[in-house]
């Protein structure tokens, strides 16, 4: 049943046999087995995917149910450990700064679960890509995920000495005429994102001319190392610059909006042990970090 639901997510034979750590001869041979058991045949092949027939979709479906069923039983057991592959998704400068560091610990304390940890920023498909759970900065809008949340980042306004040399140090927003910013470009809506600072209680919303417009985090510190313009950012990712003096804070008493950390799975699955332990220690890591 574990394999057969792992070849329906990951849609091929040889992904399946990875994560489960067999060989595809193995997992073939498995899957020929259920068939023949079954009496109907549960996957079609083609050179490129593979796909479940209706009876194997049916199959499949019960399979998760049965299969987070066992799950649960067994994690109800105060000595039953959290095992397996645990594959998680963690935008690549969270991961490095706040989880790298102390994932030794976190295996020594749960020695029977495996880490596969993937660095991106998009939103997967976690189920078809075979993914445990995401880590994402900001309020997911799409269907079929549970939310939790893990932490809250602040946010913060900097551009580099020499820029503010060129423009001046804005006092207040209403400072920012003459100014220009690093223009970022939303993923979603693929329109430029807008200044935001906290005004007396309430979220005003600036966009300044920009020459340059960037997709990715990263360009843009870059860019704002360069003079290029005000952003605005995690403050986490810029402590480095802080202490160097490549980046300077600005309007600290109008700060944007602080952005939410939630952690992402499927909704049609029970949540793991291996997973629930990952969520709670990772809440635990956050909470005593510098965000």
């Amino acid at each position: 049943m574990r394999l057969l639901v792992r070849i329906v997510e990951r849609r091929s034979f040889t992904a399946a046999a990875t994560d489960l750590d067999m060989s595809r001869s193995t997992a073939t041979e498995g899957i020929k087995q259920l068939e023949a058991q079954l009496g109907v045949r549960l996957l079609e092949r083609t050179t490129r995917i593979v796909t479940p027939t209706l009876d194997g979709d049916a199959y499949y479906r019960r399979c998760i149910a049965i299969l987070a069923d066992i799950e649960e039983a067994e994690g109800a057991f105060q000595d039953a450990e959290p095992r397996g592959l645990l594959r998680i998704d963690v935008h690549a400068m969270i991961a490095r700064r706040f989880l790298i560091p102390h994932i030794p610990a976190f295996l020594d304390l749960y020695p029977r679960i495996d880490l596969h940890i993937g660095e991106g920023d998009r939103l997967i498909d976690l189920v078809r890509e075979g993914v445990d759970c995401v880590i994402r900065a900001g309020e997911p809008t799409e269907s079929g995920l549970i939310m939790r949340r893990v932490a809250t980042l602040n946010e913060m306004t900097c551009a580099s000495p020499a820029y503010l040399a060129r423009h001046g140090v804005p006092a207040t927003p209403a400072d920012l005429q003459g100014h220009r910013m690093i223009g970022y470009l939303s993923s979603r809506t693929g329109e430029i994102i807008p200044l935001e600072f906290t005004v007396e209680g309430r979220l005003d919303y600036v966009t300044l001319p920009s020459r340059v417009t960037v997709g990715g985090a990263d360009a843009m510190g870059e860019l704002a190392r360069l003079g290029m313009g005000l952003i605005q950012a995690p403050r986490y990712r810029f402590v480095d610059d802080f202490a160097a003096g490549t980046l300077t804070e600005v309007l600290a008493d109008y700060p944007p909006s602080p952005t939410p950390l939630v952690a992402l799975y499927p909704q049609n699955r029970q949540l793991s042990p291996r997973v629930r332990v990952f969520l709670d220690w990772a809440v635990g890591i956050f909470a005593t970090a510098d965000l």
